[in-house]
């Protein structure tokens, strides 16, 4: 969020963490090996020099800076396939991961000394999977966005296919547990339910005056096209 650090992975299994002088001159900082295969996506907390990585080796990685230097504060598991993307809300306290294992899963962080008693190892907070959206899509989900002003979650997949989520009103992401997003019975925390699903067509979504996602759509260019790779919202 400040601009003066970037970062990079690879298929070298490797973080880098480059800062930025005033000269606009880049040197690398930081090299991070915490990834045991192929670093697919990094992303930065949108308020916290706070970094993810997704990786083929299953996980999601999270780093911070401890004593001029770089280190691995957490390790998020639970995919069981190739993570692909990862990306935070708004606030930054939760993070949304996408997977070759078809399913979309949730983490949030819970603070040392959290109400709802999540255990957390000294002053680090912990990450816990809360959601899993699974049962919406038949192939591996490529990448994940999640909107900063509308709070809506959106999927690109192997299918041919751009989901769009929202959490419904009614959750409380304050619970510990949550129910599948297939689901919308009484007493689950967050649901989140598919409110579009486009086909072979691109998406854009806009912010309306009700602050709900205006999704409009325009065919692609070839419809040779399969799998749908990056997905974006305009901020």
């Amino acid at each position: 969020p400040s601009g003066t650090l970037l970062a990079t992975c690879s298929r070298d299994k490797s973080v880098w963490v480059w800062e930025v002088d005033e000269e606009e001159e880049y040197e690398c900082v930081s090299v991070l090996n915490s990834h045991t295969q192929d670093v697919k996506h990094v992303v930065w907390h949108p308020n916290q020099e706070l970094l993810a990585s997704a990786s083929y080796d299953d996980t999601v990685k999270l780093y911070h800076e401890e004593e001029d230097d770089w280190v691995c504060c957490a390790t998020l598991e639970g995919h069981e396939s190739t993570v692909w993307s990862v990306a935070f809300d708004r606030s930054g306290e939760r993070l949304a991961s996408c997977s070759d294992d078809k399913t979309v899963r949730i983490w949030r962080r819970y603070k040392p000394g959290n109400e709802e008693g999540v255990a957390c190892i000294g002053t680090d907070p912990t990450w816990k999977c809360v959601c899993t959206l699974s049962g919406f899509h038949t192939r591996t989900i490529y990448d994940v966005a999640w909107c900063h002003l509308t709070g809506a979650l959106a999927t690109a997949c192997g299918d041919d296919a751009i989901r769009v989520f929202e959490e419904s009103a009614s959750s409380d992401p304050r619970q510990p547990t949550f129910g599948l997003a297939a689901h919308n019975s009484p007493g689950q925390a967050v649901t989140l339910h598919c409110s579009a699903s486009v086909r072979r067509t691109s998406v854009e979504a806009e912010p309306s005056r009700k602050k709900r996602p205006r999704v409009s759509f325009s065919r692609h260019m070839s419809l040779m096209a399969r799998a749908v790779f990056p997905v974006s919202f305009l901020e």
